[in-house]
């Protein structure tokens, strides 16, 4: 009756019903706080308190759905349409179909990758990159859930392993600190190799989603696809391309300098406006579908923020961890593997890595330590448990964002084609290789 498991666990059947994912994160958190034995009043405030942790973030994605938005009305996501679907002609062969895809998800997944690092952007390029190549995903009758599975992969996997970009500030600031806070004797050049085994799980992963598990055609709607038209009725103004580059560039540079999606986005969007591609009396109407496309994402991690504080006050993580030293006895091995799941149930719901370490660890590394695992061990089980929830959960922004981008013409379910096909190529390969890596480092 552990209210964590309870909260999780529900969440999880009331998104797989398929409940909005918002009303399931809400009635978990009220469920798991009454089974904790908390006052009704007392759950309600600590939910309310978590939901300004959200805030922001949300604020963030409003205002890059109205980004996303004025680029696409500048005609620049048009014309990248057309010039990739110029490259694929109606007599193209099988093959040269096939090339393509997996060329065009080759790019997706570097491009996933550069935004943790190279130009760290995170999921921010998801609702700029994706919805105008829909069309040609379309017509190459490419399995969403592939792209689904690359981007997740690249957003992921990429902080898990490079110590750069936002693999710095998890690896470094986050991991690093943790771990040594609460008495592991760790350094910074340890924390790739503790990732690289279950890093490799998750490539073997993708592997087998993209060449076995997602690689049969599928059908979409071509007809309301928003895919962008790329037909020879459409007239590209040479300014309006033009300003959308200065707005990209001037906005990518800002969110860089200043870390604020926020001041880049606006900047950007007052660009737009004042260069003619927007007009004054449009700009309600685009901000209004800016927040429309990215709304959803925003409140479920605010409700995702609510719930974290909800589970924080319950003790419920505590007394779960607790309970594996008193149930096992000393085997390290079965040790691992409850430690690997608690972080997956913990991680599920709270939906960040990020947020979840400092949980964890607290618990974990006396844990891990009192079973005689290495300090390199404990950095993988640590840094493992914490990306689960990334990897796979509804609440999360690795699945979350390219919901976001796929999801534009309402072909894309989040649950089915977004959360199961992650959860299936990246948490289980995780938890079998993190596993490998707590008992042989």
């Amino acid at each position: 009756m552990n209210p964590v498991v309870i909260a999780v666990l529900a969440m999880l059947i009331l998104s797989f019903m398929r409940i909005n994912v918002v009303v399931a994160l809400t009635i978990s958190a009220f469920l798991g706080g009454l089974i904790a034995g908390l006052p009704l009043e007392e759950v309600i405030s600590s939910f309310n308190s978590g939901l300004g942790g959200g805030a922001s973030i949300a604020l963030n994605y409003a205002m890059l759905g109205a980004f996303a938005v004025a680029i696409s009305k500048s005609g620049i996501t048009d014309l990248l349409a057309r010039k990739v679907v110029s490259r694929l002609g109606d007599g193209s062969s099988q093959r040269q179909i096939n090339s393509f895809k997996y060329g065009l998800l080759f790019t997706l997944l570097l491009v996933a990758i550069s935004s943790q690092n190279v130009i760290p952007v995170h999921i921010a390029f998801i609702p700029l990159l994706v919805p105008p190549l829909l069309g040609v995903m379309t017509k190459l009758k490419l399995d969403r859930r592939a792209v689904a599975c690359v981007i997740t992969f690249g957003l992921t996997a990429t902080y898990m392993f490079l110590p750069i970009g936002f693999g710095g500030i998890f690896l470094n600031n986050i991991l690093l600190k943790n771990l040594n806070d609460n008495g592991a004797n760790v350094v910074a050049e340890q924390l790739p190799t503790a990732m690289a085994l279950p890093v490799l799980g998750m490539v073997i992963g993708l592997i087998i989603a993209v060449v076995f598990s997602y690689r049969k055609p599928r059908e979409y709607k071509a007809d309301v696809a928003l895919a962008t038209k790329t037909s020879s009725e459409v007239v590209f103004n040479p300014t309006h391309i033009f300003v959308a580059l200065v707005a990209i560039v001037a906005a990518l540079s800002l969110q860089l300098i200043y870390d604020s999606i926020i001041l880049g986005a606006l900047t950007g969007f007052i660009i737009f406006t004042l260069g003619g591609v927007i007009k004054f009396d449009e700009t309600q109407d685009m901000f209004t579908r800016g927040v429309h496309m990215m709304a959803m994402i925003g409140f479920i991690m605010i409700a995702a923020s609510g719930f974290a504080e909800v589970m924080k006050a319950t003790s419920g993580v505590e007394s779960l961890v607790s309970s594996i030293g008193g149930a096992i006895g000393d085997n390290k091995g079965l040790a691992a593997l409850l430690m690997l799941i608690t972080g997956l149930l913990v991680t599920m719901g709270i939906g960040s890595s990020f947020s979840t370490i400092p949980i964890l660890a607290t618990i974990y590394v006396p844990l891990a330590l009192q079973f005689g695992f290495s300090p390199l061990a404990t950095a993988s089980l640590v840094g493992t448990a914490a990306a689960l929830g990334d990897a796979g959960s509804p609440a999360s922004d690795s699945t979350l964002g390219p919901t976001s981008g796929l999801n534009v013409d309402g072909q894309h379910d989040h649950i089915r084609d977004s959360v199961i096909p992650t959860f299936i190529h990246y948490n289980i390969p995780l938890i079998i290789f993190g596993w490998i890596a707590a008992v042989t480092l």
